[in-house]
């Protein structure tokens, strides 16, 4: 699981920020889209000051000297109405290592490690920590959570934590758990803990709606995991980190969101991806293709989704209703026109799809993509991105020594 978001702001000065925030730099690949179906009347809570502000002259305080009024944006408000923040203030943490020292210990995978970022840094406010069992069956047969006020937030994945058998053991009658992360290095303190039962095979057919072997996340994540699942309250030691050389990148919702304010952002458009963060970062925006439904089947040669599905789907989700969807239009290379167009299912047969996947391959292995798919220059930059790839890997190989 990765973060990865693709951020258009606009302010009232026309400003543009275009922020990506990538896990590992691979290139995207491109799809032409249009913005149609915009909700007339958006429902984020706009700030009167920018209005009065842009219509005021500033107030001369010195000859020398004009100050404008503050200007804060008009984000949409996170999930729960505040963003939730799970790492231990720096003069708390001694404490809390030492008590998480003394408690029985939960291993961490690095998917794991990856959602108590994903928690810690509010990126799935108002959740707390690993959904305990009245969460996790909302989140699992209703895609939300209601709140202690009545609200609904969308919640369609559930954000679970898998232990063994011996783990479950080895808690007992426990009611707080410290977890150790994969380089075995104490990460957080779970508390109020809650341990129930793993029904694997429930949540493959709920969550992906079909138990066909291959899902790839089913195979690396579930099959392999616990019996039992734990949660409760985070408390997060210290703010997750990877060096691996991206983790400035890394941008938390609260970081994001004083960017834009910052920007005096009147919105924020978030470009989907594979890992759609939108309202608690403070998009009000969401421009939707095929990616949320455009999945393989992993054993037939067909689409496990019909893939205008996804963008239909957000647009009904319960807890959604404050977020403009912006659907893609559906784009393909047109093989009688000889460049990309948008589809036009009367000639179904004159079109060929290429996906990120597939061009992503021809420029592996130095295939050329139809003319037209893409300009020249366009298509040069990403070939030279996998040379460089295949450059470095084989100067790491090691030297075989003939004897």
């Amino acid at each position: 699981m990765s973060l990865t978001i693709k951020l258009h702001v606009f302010t009232s000065h026309s400003h543009r920020l275009n922020l990506n925030f990538p896990t590992k730099p691979t290139p995207n690949g491109f799809t032409s889209y249009n913005y149609p179906n915009i909700r007339p009347k958006p429902i984020y809570h706009s700030d009167p000051l920018v209005s009065i502000v842009y219509n005021t002259k500033p107030i001369m305080h010195s000859p020398s000297r004009s100050v404008q009024a503050p200007i804060k944006s008009s984000l949409i408000e996170p999930d729960g109405g505040k963003l939730v923040d799970l790492v231990v203030p720096e003069t708390d943490r001694a404490e809390r290592v030492l008590e998480a020292q003394a408690l029985p210990k939960v291993s961490l995978t690095k998917i794991d490690l990856e959602w108590v970022h994903v928690i810690s840094e509010g990126w799935a406010s108002p959740l707390r920590g690993f959904m305990r069992e009245d969460e996790y069956l909302q989140s699992l047969h209703f895609n939300s959570l209601r709140t202690k006020d009545g609200s609904v937030v969308n919640m369609s994945l559930p954000i679970v934590l898998a232990i063994d058998d011996e783990t479950k053991e080895r808690i007992g009658s426990e009611t707080n758990v410290g977890l150790v992360g994969p380089n075995g290095d104490l990460i957080a303190i779970l508390r109020g803990i809650e341990i129930y039962k793993h029904n694997k095979e429930e949540r493959t057919a709920r969550t992906w709606g079909t138990t066909a072997p291959g899902l790839p996340y089913v195979e690396e994540v579930i099959t392999s995991a616990g019996n039992w699942l734990i949660g409760g309250d985070l408390e997060v030691l210290e703010p997750i980190k990877y060096n691996d050389g991206l983790d400035h990148y890394r941008l938390s919702p609260q970081q994001l969101r004083k960017e834009f304010d910052g920007r005096q952002a009147d919105a924020v458009f978030a470009f989907q991806l594979r890992n759609p963060a939108r309202i608690n970062a403070g998009a009000n925006f969401y421009i939707v293709g095929r990616d949320p439904a455009g999945m393989g089947h992993p054993t037939e040669k067909r689409d496990l989704y019909d893939p205008d599905h996804g963008k239909k789907v957000l647009s009904m989700a319960p807890g959604l209703e404050k977020l403009n969807i912006l659907p893609f239009r559906v784009a393909a290379y047109d093989t009688v026109q000889k460049k990309m167009a948008f589809f036009d299912p009367s000639r179904a047969k004159d079109f060929l799809f290429i996906s990120g996947t597939k061009m992503r391959n021809y420029a592996k292995t130095g295939e050329n993509p139809p003319d037209g798919f893409m300009c020249p220059g366009g298509w040069k930059v990403l070939v030279n991105y996998y040379e460089s790839l295949q450059t470095e890997e084989a100067s790491q190989q090691p030297a075989v020594v003939s004897a």
